[in-house]
């Protein structure tokens, strides 16, 4: 028993670990197509860039590995059962479930492996890539630019429809917004067709240049009441127009630097858990902040401190309203109207702050169970990919592959679609976490079933033999 336990284990570590090699190649392929862009013509040094493909590959694993495991276990099991070797097992009492027993225990080291690695690798080469990337942007500042979306460099928030030139130094279709000393809000906005980024190595100053478009600036008057009801706007045009973008400091930069970094994909399970704890309460008090102010914009609590006594004591006013003279009650209306359409803003504003809030909260909490569902699904697509190999009776790369890559789509975009949906909590973000898994474990619980008491795949006899039957007695 220990030598066929050995050998059905060699058979598939080999197998896996040739497939997890190819498939981690042609996904690192991918990835640095994706980036190649961003780091090509930048003048970077190579261990630079070596470091920016290491930190960035780490996140395929979790793609390629439970892949990887569904193909090996189809490829193998299939090999075995074409050459008639789980025949020569069950001839000799070897059941199929004696056959996989060595391997579910391999599965089981696979799923405790993949949790210290999500939860301890990626998190690593998360921080390191997003702090590599920032170095970079800020030697490079044309490589921070994103094409279709605002950026921040410097002071200024720009948005490009594209980027050309060697360096992406040429910029198409420029919106950019400029803060104005030390306030708060962006109240200048420039439009222009095209722009330019000229450089100095010598110097700390970034040029950006310009052509053919517009300036609004929208001027804030020292008065508050003059400001909320006027606000003058001066616009003007121009041909060429430069802004300088202070780099001292910038340039000198240590790309080993590290700096602290909370986004989710960069904590383990334990921070992940202390940060939700404390974004729910940050949530919490949130809610009770913006009620103690729609309360006190009620003047519900000083309201009978408003009404004087002779009104209170007379009999014949029946509304609060009669206790005013007909000037006094618009006054107060219009008081109560706008006060209502105010309230109604801030209902809206604070939709979308807790909107934006609670999804926050969804995706960390999506982050932490993706560190346990990582592990899980390589032992559910085991077991769907091993009792499938053994039934359809086909080892290699030809059909394995394509059933393969069919199952694991299904199941990796239904995770998608759930995550998705989990984010603005149209689902519950744990259930949406573990619903790829909760689908397929029954899927491979059956097929588990059918292998091991070698029935195909679908028993067409059971749909058949009834309407046979049927027919039958009709023509009787």
């Amino acid at each position: 028993m220990k030598i066929l336990d050995r050998y059905i284990l060699f058979n598939f570590i080999k197998t896996f670990l040739s497939v997890f090699t190819i498939l981690l190649f042609i996904f690192l392929l991918q990835s640095v197509w994706l980036y190649i862009a961003e780091l090509a013509g930048k003048e970077l040094e190579f261990k630079v860039i070596v470091k920016f493909m290491m930190y960035v590959s780490p996140r395929i694993i979790t793609l390629v590995l439970p892949l990887s495991v569904l193909l090996a276990s189809i490829m193998v099991f299939g090999d075995f059962a074409e050459h008639y070797e789980f025949a020569a097992m069950k001839s000799s009492g070897i059941s199929l479930q004696r056959a996989m027993k060595s391997l579910g225990l391999f599965m089981l080291f696979v799923a405790f492996l993949s949790f210290f690695f999500s939860n301890n690798v990626i998190p690593y080469a998360e921080y390191n890539f997003f702090n590599l990337r920032r170095n970079i942007a800020k030697v490079k500042p044309a490589v921070m630019i994103a094409e279709g979306q605002f950026n921040q460099i410097g002071n200024i928030n720009i948005k490009v429809k594209s980027k050309s030139g060697e360096n992406g130094q040429f910029l198409n279709d420029v919106i950019i917004h400029q803060k104005k000393g030390t306030n708060n809000g962006n109240y200048t906005v420039i439009k222009s067709n095209t722009g330019e980024f000229v450089s100095n190595e010598e110097s700390d100053v970034l040029k950006l240049i310009l052509y053919d478009g517009n300036y609004y600036d929208e001027i804030q008057p020292k008065d508050y009441i003059k400001r909320t009801k006027n606000r003058p706007q001066l616009k003007s045009a121009f041909k060429s127009y430069d802004i300088n973008i202070d780099l001292s400091g910038l340039n000198n930069v240590d790309f080993d630097q590290k700096d602290v970094a909370t986004k989710f994909s960069m904590l383990n399970a334990r921070d992940l858990k202390i940060t939700i704890d404390s974004l729910y309460e940050a949530q919490k008090e949130s809610f009770v902040l913006f009620g103690k102010k729609i309360l006190s914009r009620t003047n519900l609590l000083t309201l009978n401190n408003n009404i004087s006594k002779t009104a209170e004591s007379d009999k014949n006013v029946n509304s609060t309203l009669q206790a005013f003279e007909i000037k006094q009650k618009r006054q107060v209306l219009d008081i109560a109207l706008n006060a209502i359409k105010s309230t109604k803003k801030e209902f809206k504003i604070k939709e979308k702050s807790t909107l934006i809030s609670q999804r926050n909260i969804n995706k960390h909490i999506i982050a932490l169970h993706e560190k346990f569902v990582l592990g899980l699904s390589c032992i559910i697509l085991f077991f769907i990919g091993a009792p499938l190999g053994a039934l359809i009776r086909k080892g290699g790369m030809g059909l394995p592959m394509i059933i393969a890559l069919l199952i694991f789509l299904t199941y990796h975009f239904i995770g998608i679609f759930a995550k998705n949906s989990a984010e603005d909590s149209s689902l519950n973000p744990i259930f949406a976490t573990w619903l790829s898994s909760l689908i397929f474990l029954p899927f491979s619980v059956y097929l588990t079933n059918r292998a091991t008491k070698d029935r195909a795949l679908f028993d067409m006899d059971r749909l058949i033999l009834p309407i046979k039957a049927l027919l039958k007695r009709k023509k009787a």
